[in-house]
């Protein structure tokens, strides 16, 4: 029985070394496999919420939109796409032949009537003066003569004043004689009454005389005064009348000159507007407000643009800001103010900047301020805006400053931000650190292979990721 059993342990198949060791290795690859597979899942799972390093980051900067001041024909473009400009610098010109002139042409029939309103008023008025002027000299010649004529009658009205006095004293004396002698009965009373009677009418004649000489006196002064009061000076006082009047008509005409001219000064500002209103409708020059990059030119010489058209976008360099994906459970450690590092793009020195806002979510509306439109998040997600660090001056790095039109706008390049004091990189950071070192040693290996070998080695961990 023992002989048996031995007989059939010795027939029972026996397996090959090689099936062996095949065996092991499939089991040692299906677990490296799965622990490579349950890497990546962790990897490509963890990183994402609690890395302190993003590469899904763009330099973005704000943009200007240049519209067309006025509407018009592109007569010349100074500028291309990408052109660096300074502050003031032309962009385009604009010429428009179709200006409506209707409120000059008004404006100037109006100022042109004023003017010759004005014209005739000065006319007018001077003429008046100059009449006015002879009406002087005729009104003082016809005064003397009046003036030497009444002081010949008051010379002549005292004489005869002085002639009625000496008569009534004489007349007095023969009163007095005849009432003496009626006193002593040399005569009637009726030869006294004639004498007295005589001596009445000398005084009368006499208060006569003194009165016109009173009235030739009060002449002579109204005349020295400029009054003609009399019936000898009738033609006088309506030559000075006229003379008034004439006057009085010259101040008016002054006066409506005046207005005149001022309405003239009003109306000529507004037609000098109204000149530069149509000059800068007729022709404009569009320039740059600020230094900056062209993004974009939206016309070509010839085309006819409205009032507010596009016409380029300008990007403002000086202000660009970095805008970073980071999940929202980093908000706290990316909370405004804080420092980080900014590597990659066109720049092979690492940059330093400030987180300055964080926004939830981005809309076509934000877009459309900034040369670039933010990048897609996905759920859970936020942006992270970065203001980059004013570089060192120039004087303590003893480096000359480069001229403007050397610097080159980085609008639109992905850059990649890390937190400063983090230590929890990107996934596709270091994936793509892995695939440069695997490009490294296959170029060393296989110099005509390296990248093509690379590429499938890492094309695993891409699907993955």
């Amino acid at each position: 029985m023992t002989h048996t059993t031995r007989n059939s342990s010795d027939r029972a198949p026996q397996q090959p070394a090689g099936s062996l060791l095949h065996t092991g290795m499939v089991r040692v690859s299906a677990y490296s496999a799965a622990g490579v597979l349950a890497v990546l899942m962790m990897t490509s799972a963890l990183p994402p919420l609690l890395a302190d390093q993003s590469d899904r980051a763009v330099v973005n900067a704000p943009v200007t939109l240049l519209t067309a001041p006025i509407s018009g024909e592109v007569t010349g473009l100074s500028t291309r796409v990408g052109q660096r400009v300074a502050a003031g610098a032309p962009i385009a010109s604009i010429k428009n032949t179709r200006v409506d002139r209707s409120t000059l042409i008004t404006l100037q029939g109006k100022v042109a009537e004023l003017q010759q309103s004005e014209m005739a008023a000065s006319q007018k008025k001077d003429a008046n003066l100059q009449y006015v002027v002879s009406m002087d000299v005729e009104i003082r010649r016809q005064t003397d003569q009046a003036i030497s004529r009444v002081q010949a009658e008051i010379a002549e009205l005292r004489a005869l004043v002085a002639a009625s006095e000496s008569s009534g004293q004489e007349k007095k004396a023969i009163v007095d004689r005849q009432t003496h002698m009626l006193s002593r009965d040399e005569i009637s009373r009726e030869m006294v009454k004639p004498a007295s009677q005589q001596y009445a009418a000398a005084l009368h004649q006499r208060d006569a005389e003194t009165a016109k000489l009173d009235q030739k006196v009060s002449e002579l002064g109204a005349l020295r005064q400029g009054i003609y009061v009399g019936d000898n000076l009738a033609e006088l006082s309506a030559m000075a009348q006229k003379r008034r009047d004439i006057g009085l008509d010259a101040k008016r005409l002054a006066i409506e000159e005046s207005q005149l001219a001022a309405n003239i000064r009003d109306q000529q500002v507004l037609l000098d507007a109204e000149r530069k209103r149509l000059d800068s409708l007729a022709e404009a020059t569009l320039s740059a407000p600020y230094r900056g990059e062209i993004l974009n030119v939206g016309v070509a010489t010839g085309r006819h643009v409205s009032a507010g058209d596009s016409l380029a976008s300008l990007v403002n360099c000086e202000r660009d800001f970095v805008v970073a994906i980071f999940s929202y459970r980093q908000a706290q450690d990316f909370a405004v103010g804080t420092r980080v590092r900014i590597s990659g793009g066109s720049s092979p020195d690492t940059r330093y900047g400030v987180v300055s806002e964080i926004l939830p979510k981005a809309s076509d509306k934000t877009d459309e301020q900034f040369a670039v439109p933010f990048p897609q998040t996905e759920r859970r997600e936020m942006y992270v805006l970065v203001t980059p660090e004013s570089p060192p001056s120039e004087a303590s790095r003893n480096v000359a400053a480069p001229e403007p039109n050397r610097t080159s706008c980085s609008v639109g390049e992905w850059v990649t931000v890390t937190r400063d004091g983090g230590w929890i990189p990107s996934t596709s950071v270091v994936w793509r650190s892995v695939r440069n070192r695997l490009t490294g040693v296959a170029a060393s290996i296989f110099p005509s292979q390296s990248a093509q070998a690379a590429d499938r080695a890492l094309k695993q961990a891409r699907l993955a990721q």
